[in-house]
């Protein structure tokens, strides 16, 4: 995915050629999301109730026993195993045609994804859509194909950046608050360390939380995918430094931090680059930085003064002062 987020963001109109004259190229305009979206969601249903994984190998491992997610086919031999339906759970994202700068206008067109949790621990701490985590993955296609992966390695990923407009991977920002991170770091002689039982499961989203329209790094256009994960770590974020956590800069909670911009007639106004709240250190807008607007208490909590008491933060208030 680190591959593919470098090519992704491309202009999402494509050229075909006509079939009389090879040379005279057509515009093809992006498909409706309200039109992809039930294809995409029978095709998902359809693998999670033909396909398995290897539960019984994590039920009682055996000796040697890597604990990877294997998927396969109920068929043959395999006829009397339980479906991925039966096993999954899922959550419903509402998505915008302007999140991959499409102009039909859509809003809020609802995608469910579906997520699998093989390890688990309720105690232990699990990221947030603006957090960093540290995984090994590995992508697919539904037919089984690998487009991107770090199965050896594991790699940090800044969970805010990925969800961002066209960058394509929506639903691995949004499924991972499902997982928990690992306990104990054990760190070898040779450098190297262990994470004691860290988080493995299994995401599928459509594409409407994927790449959508774009096809790149060996996905195609409008395919659903599949990502395996281990989670060991995570980090909690604060992007802009001011003192605020980015997940509490999501403030109408939607899970989405990319149309949270409290001064964003001010920047259109002043012919400024938009910046939402996460990544921005004034977020109304009225020159005084949103760190010292705030009171960070000794034991990390955060207090929102309100001057004028008209019930909006002084942060947010631009003329609260």
């Amino acid at each position: 995915m680190k591959r593919i987020l470098s090519v992704l963001g491309i202009a999402l109109l494509f050229v075909s050629c006509g079939n009389d004259d090879e040379n005279n190229a057509q515009i093809v305009p992006p498909r409706l999301l309200s039109e992809v979206e039930p294809e995409n969601r029978a095709e998902i249903i359809s693998f999670l109730k033909t396909h398995f994984y290897n539960y019984e190998e994590f039920q009682n491992p055996p000796a040697g026993f890597d604990f990877k997610i294997k998927l396969d086919t109920i068929a043959g031999d395999n006829s009397n195993k339980t479906p991925l339906i039966q096993q999954v759970d899922s959550a419903i994202i509402n998505v915008s045609s302007s999140e991959f700068s499409l102009n039909s206008d859509e809003e809020d067109v609802p995608h469910q994804y579906y997520y699998l949790n093989v390890r688990t621990d309720e105690n232990r701490v699990s990221p947030s859509v603006a957090d960093s985590v540290f995984v090994r993955y590995e992508g697919k296609l539904l037919n089984g194909f690998s487009f991107d992966g770090s199965t050896n390695s594991p790699i940090w990923f800044d969970l805010a950046r990925i969800q961002a407009p066209l960058q394509g991977f929506r639903g691995f920002s949004e499924a991972m608050v499902n997982f928990t991170g690992g306990g104990n770091v054990i760190e070898n002689p040779d450098g190297t360390f262990i994470v004691e039982d860290y988080g493995i499961g299994m995401m599928i989203f459509p594409s409407g939380l994927g790449g959508f329209s774009t096809s790149t790094g060996g996905i195609p256009q409008y395919a659903p995918l599949i990502f395996e994960i281990d989670l060991f770590t995570i980090n909690e974020s604060d992007h802009d430094g001011d003192g605020i956590p980015s997940i509490q800069e999501d403030l109408n909670r939607n899970g989405f931090l990319y149309d949270d911009n409290t001064d964003e007639d001010d920047e259109r106004a002043a012919g400024f680059p938009l910046s939402v709240n996460f990544l921005d250190t004034d977020d109304d807008d009225d020159g005084i930085r949103t760190r010292d607007e705030i009171v960070i208490n000794g034991d990390g909590t955060i207090t929102f003064p309100d001057s004028d008491g008209d019930n909006i933060p002084d942060y947010l208030d631009k003329d609260s002062n």
